[in-house]
């Protein structure tokens, strides 16, 4: 079978208090582990998208509308839908399963991750990943 679930593939999550949100794949295990015997992969996504910005919003109130608040998960293959989409973010170092061991290292992940998506929004490319889905 052909492995289409690689990392910065874009997906969304359709279980857990996440549902409906697109996340995108930092690392795949496709044999599962010993303690996770099925098919998951980590994903980041974000939490808070962040707010329209428009042309007479100061400076200050445009950094504060562009923030978003990033997530860092553990999610089987049947809880996702991929898309037909990347996201070039380079998340690979951030990425590993240690970092979900303890909770100082997951926060500092999280916000990790937080500083590369949020620079990756400020380029103006991949909107619909930085958009809320409708439905």
């Amino acid at each position: 079978m052909v492995k289409f679930l690689k990392p910065n593939k874009a997906v969304v999550l359709l279980q857990g208090s996440f549902a409906g949100q697109k996340a995108v794949i930092m690392r795949s295990f496709d044999d599962g582990t010993r303690d996770r015997p099925y098919d998951h992969c980590l994903v980041a996504s974000i939490a808070k998208y962040p707010k329209k910005v428009i042309r007479k919003d100061s400076a200050k109130k445009t950094t504060k509308k562009s923030r978003v608040k990033a997530f860092i998960k553990l999610v089987n293959y049947n809880h996702i839908m991929p898309t037909r989409y990347t996201l070039d973010v380079d998340l690979k170092d951030v990425a590993s399963t240690d970092v979900l061991q303890t909770r100082d290292k997951k926060v500092t992940a999280a916000k990790e991750t937080k500083k590369r998506l949020e620079e990756k929004f400020k380029t103006g490319k991949n909107g619909w990943f930085f958009s809320k889905l409708r439905f």
